[in-house]
């Protein structure tokens, strides 16, 4: 390389988040998924960051950073300082610490070329799919009602303790929305952009079918941000109204598209989502570094 550098654990937040905002500006993608960016400012999230500075005499100026969240790590280089070699830096750094999940979003081309270089493959595809459908006539199953969170939390028994229970058998199989507790619940309602009003609950005699969680990107654009239903309420059908029903919400609240994300390989869900309108606008991966043979 060209020009000297250091790694080092732990980065300044602000300096981490001009520099994510500095590469989404430039690629038209995040670079780091919302967990990774809240990590930066919460400690009591775990989080490790490494940075990478360069060095001008006794200065250093940080160029990028990595931020590693248990098994999985994401990273970033600013792109004034990319071609210097940083992010294969970076990358090296992190399954120097045994991290073998790298996620690229958007899977750039860098990121394509840093998989060959480092022998690293695809092990996981996460897909945003996008839709400006959203003015669906709901129609609910007899028996069935919806509500808010604040409307469930003044009416339902517990109603936060069921809304982890169906979150939990809904995604018993996610690596990172499955496996709840409450604490961790609490802590995803501790964001700027929590409305308890966006949360819908489908709801039966008391008891909590699925829910729904939405989310405002802005005055026009929301997005699905979990949908999902109680392991007992599976297979009767009450997904395309919830989905629906949710899409309607943000259509009165005067949204005029919406974004979900959904892994590649679900496809029932996949195909749910194209038969309401949806269509594949990103894709976000996983590298995971391979033996070489010889």
């Amino acid at each position: 390389m060209e020009e000297s550098f250091v790694l080092k654990e732990g980065v300044d937040p602000s300096e981490a988040l001009i520099i994510a905002r500095k590469a989404k500006t430039t690629d038209g993608i995040a670079p780091l998924s919302e967990q990774y960016l809240l990590g930066l400012e919460d400690p009591s999230m775990g989080h490790t960051h490494v940075g990478i500075f360069e060095l001008s005499g006794t200065n250093e100026c940080l160029v990028g950073f990595a931020a590693i969240s248990g098994d999985s790590a994401e990273f970033v280089v600013d792109p004034d300082h990319r071609g210097k070699g940083y992010g294969t830096e970076l990358a090296d750094e992190v399954t120097r610490r045994g991290i073998r999940k790298i996620w690229a979003h958007g899977n750039l081309p860098s990121a394509v070329q840093l998989g060959v270089d480092r022998h690293m493959v695809v092990t996981r595809r996460l897909l945003v799919m996008g839709t400006s459908t959203l003015d669906f006539d709901v129609e609910l199953p007899e028996g069935f009602e919806l509500m808010n969170l604040t409307q469930a939390r003044e009416q339902l028994i517990d109603a936060d303790g069921q809304w982890l229970k169906a979150n939990n058998e809904a995604f018993s199989w996610h690596p990172e929305q499955g496996g709840w507790d409450a604490a961790r619940l609490a802590r995803a309602q501790r964001v700027e952009w929590f409305r308890p009003d966006d949360v819908l609950f489908l709801v039966t005699d008391g008891t909590i079918a699925g829910f729904h969680w939405l989310k405002r990107h802005s005055p026009t654009l929301g997005e699905i941000y979990v949908v999902g239903l109680a392991r007992d309420f599976r297979g009767r059908g009450l997904g395309d109204p919830l989905v629906r029903a949710g899409l309607r919400h943000l259509y009165d609240a005067g949204m005029n598209r919406v974004i979900l994300y959904v892994e590649e390989n679900n496809w029932p869900a996949v195909n749910a989502y194209k038969a309401l309108g949806f269509q594949t606008e990103e894709h976000h991966v996983v590298y995971e570094p391979q033996a070489v043979d010889g």
